[in-house]
């Protein structure tokens, strides 16, 4: 992990939070050590397998899509609602929950009842992206949880990795984002893995692949079987936070179609092109736009609460 440690590039984004009711420092008083515990743990979770630090990532955008940040994601069934975990997007898939709850254990040891499952989300991806050598910035605090989840919610409104180019615009415009953060935030998959079934279609049926990517990737993604077995989405530098992705896109080494549709005589191309070249345009505007992310609309104030076990209401 040190040689991750001694890349890390930091971003320190000074960005007004766009909600009034959160606060970098709201758990100044209430629990002075939440932060420094979170990070260390994520620290912890991300040198022992580097690619929770995806995982974790993953599961917080998974979470603002859905009706906000509000720990949604995290809770299991129950009798009276269908949670988000079996939605398409998210079964088998998503993970990093037991270190959400090793956290989650570690900050009511210190402060019963304080920190919200949703803070710990926020704090857990910046935490992750700064663990792999990507930038840190400002996350506001002081999110409620929700009290119930929407598997019918988390079908719709998160992005598809099939999706073309206008679709993923739309997906992105309705959730307040801009094309240019859309692109920004596609960079996330500068780390992490994807399973065979959901580029398949792709490496057999696509022609804007390169061909040796290709090959290689089907000795691990059969034409038939083999759904579950995984790659990397960025070939080049696998585990690190950069903007290789992005250089990827630009000579057809997108691994899924939603990646690719970014450079391919789009309106986005220009874009990617840019931050292929310029790491630092792309650390800026991913940063801003996870704040922006962070932000979707929280509970505050009375709204929800502060669950003990982020599986399920109190």
């Amino acid at each position: 992990m040190a040689r991750f440690c001694m890349s890390i590039i930091l971003v320190c984004i000074m960005f007004s939070i766009a909600s009034s009711e959160l606060s970098s420092n709201y758990y100044y008083k209430t629990c002075p050590q939440a932060l420094s515990i979170i990070r260390s743990a994520v620290m912890s979770a991300v040198a022992k397998e580097h690619r929770m630090g995806a995982s974790l990532l993953r599961l917080h955008f998974h979470d603002c899509f859905v009706n906000g940040c509000d720990g949604s994601v995290l809770l299991d069934d129950t009798s009276s609602f269908t949670g988000e975990k079996t939605a398409g997007p998210n079964v088998n898939s998503l993970r990093g929950f037991d270190v959400i709850d090793d956290i989650k254990t570690k900050v009511e040891a210190a402060c019963p009842s304080v920190v919200s499952c949703a803070d710990i989300l926020a704090l857990a991806a910046r935490d992750s992206v700064l663990a792999l050598g990507g930038p840190s910035w400002n996350v506001g605090l002081g999110r409620r949880d929700s009290m119930s989840a929407s598997k019918d919610d988390a079908t719709k409104d998160i992005p598809s990795p099939l999706m073309d180019l206008n679709q993923l615009i739309s997906a992105f415009s309705n959730k307040g984002f801009n094309t240019n953060e859309m692109v920004a935030l596609s960079g996330a998959h500068t780390t992490g893995e994807a399973r065979c079934q959901l580029f398949r279609g792709r490496l057999y049926n696509e022609t804007s692949i390169d061909s040796t990517l290709a090959t290689s990737l089907r000795q691990n993604c059969p034409t038939t079987g083999g759904d579950t077995n995984l790659s990397p989405l960025d070939a080049t530098t696998t585990v690190l936070f950069d903007n290789a992705y992005f250089k990827n896109l630009v000579n057809q080494k997108g691994l899924l179609h939603s990646d690719q549709q970014l450079f391919g005589g789009g309106s986005t191309d220009s874009q990617v092109t840019s931050y292929s070249n310029n790491p630092a345009s792309f650390f800026l505007d991913f940063a801003n736009a996870m704040v922006k992310m962070a932000n979707l609309s929280p509970l505050t104030g009375n709204d929800g609460q502060i669950r003990i076990n982020c599986r399920k209401i109190n």
